[in-house]
């Protein structure tokens, strides 16, 4: 029994150095300052260290090599503890400025919203405006998810609607330096930071439909006015918050899903967690299950009348490209 107990433990620990040297040697090789050779030769100097622990578990001088290690990841902890968000660097112009809100009564004012024109994700038109939304017109909320990576990963898009055909959709997005792209492995190491974009649906949605000829599937989602309010303001808080205080994108903990599901947890108690949070392609299915999507549809009818690339990219980016995209597309 003696014996089993201690094959247990040391099983538990060598899992436990392992997982610690490969988040180690990937924060080094993806972080240090230096160039590649240094930053390999270090990355793979304390993967070494790793194994050699492990190995060395299952003899006497085990203590030894486990304090030894256990001062190396301290050391690359502390290091990795100073490594602080840019305020300021040279951003990609679709992510240069960050929106910000402010609101007096029920009129909510947002500078810096983009409405940029595209005709390829590479060629397009910069603008930024200040436009003015006033809340007790806000009538629905819609969900876009846009399918980049298979039907497991999509990136999600938040669009309020007001009474007249008024649009402001929202996207929590990656603020790439110029020439810059998006790593699903590189971001969960501090590699760039987080950004919220408020669009013209024009921008944000027609980039994805017609210049890159993502996927895109849209959902009615069944709210009240009060808490469609209440995300919409959510949303221009974090703005804020981030306008003043820059933070690191995670493409795990903190991205485009995640951040909205805690926008929605602050004025809403009955959230479940879900694996679905992660995986997000899988999102619409818990929506459907939590009962705020079209209930008299299966959710493959709703993927099915909610695809909305073909419509987009036969139409084009027209001044009446939000209530095109709709035509068709069951509410709650």
């Amino acid at each position: 029994m003696f014996k089993l107990l201690k094959g247990i433990i040391l099983a538990a620990v060598a899992v436990a150095v392992a997982l610690a040297t490969a988040w180690a040697a990937l924060a080094l090789w993806n972080r240090l300052p230096f160039e590649p050779l240094p930053r390999t030769a270090l990355a793979a100097g304390f993967a070494l260290l790793g194994l050699i622990v492990i190995a060395g578990l299952f003899r006497r001088r085990a203590l030894r090599g486990l304090t030894t290690f256990t001062l190396a990841l301290a050391a690359v902890i502390l290091w990795w503890s100073t490594l602080a968000p840019p305020a300021n660097g040279d951003w990609s112009p679709d992510v240069a400025r960050q929106v910000t809100g402010q609101l007096d009564g029920d009129i909510l004012t947002l500078t810096d919203v983009r409405n940029f024109s595209w005709r390829t994700p590479e060629d397009f038109e910069e603008s930024w405006e200040i436009r003015s939304y006033d809340l007790t017109r806000l009538r629905t909320v819609d969900l876009f998810m846009s399918y980049w990576a298979g039907p497991q990963m999509a990136h999600m898009i938040v669009s309020f609607g007001f009474e007249g055909g008024d649009q402001i959709a929202w996207s929590v997005e990656v603020r790439r330096k110029r020439g810059g792209g998006f790593s699903a492995i590189a971001d969960l190491f501090k590699s760039n930071t987080l950004s919220i974009i408020a669009a013209d649906e024009r921008d944000l949605i027609g980039t994805r439909t017609n210049a890159r000829g993502e996927n895109v599937q849209l959902f009615r989602i069944g709210v009240s006015p009060d808490s469609a309010r209440a995300l919409l303001l959510q949303y221009a808080e974090a703005a804020n918050s981030l306008a003043a205080r820059p933070q690191w994108y995670n493409s795990l903990t903190t991205n485009c899903t995640t951040v909205v599901m805690d926008l929605i947890r602050s004025f809403a108690d009955d959230v479940p967690l879900d694996w679905r949070v992660v995986a997000n392609g899988y999102l619409p299915d818990y929506a459907w299950e939590q009962g705020v999507l079209d209930q008299s549809r299966s959710i493959e009818e709703l993927r099915a009348l909610g695809s909305i690339t073909p419509i987009a990219q036969a139409h084009g980016v027209t001044a009446d490209f939000s209530a095109v995209i709709r035509d068709g597309v069951p509410a709650p």
